[in-house]
């Protein structure tokens, strides 16, 4: 099974303790992380989770804000796969 790895022009994170940066997660982004349709680092993840924390935001707020990066995300790499 390729899985979200091999559906994508966009670069790949570093090799690094990966298994342990994701159990290091909070629940909830985990559960994002293993839903998400890009294989996202689980530092990328947790920047945008703390940034968004800091300024206040809920839950469903920064769900919201991660689906928009991955939105973003998969544009970009729409974009790549036709030039």
């Amino acid at each position: 099974m390729v899985g979200n790895l091999g559906s994508t022009r966009l670069k790949r994170p570093l090799k690094t303790n990966t298994m342990q940066n994701y159990d290091a997660l909070p629940a909830p982004l985990r559960r994002w992380v293993a839903q998400a349709a890009l294989p996202w680092s689980a530092r990328s993840c947790h920047k945008i989770w703390s940034r968004a924390q800091a300024r206040g935001e809920g839950l469903s707020q920064i769900i919201t804000r991660l689906d928009r990066a991955e939105k973003r995300a998969l544009e970009r790499d729409r974009a790549a796969r036709f030039t």
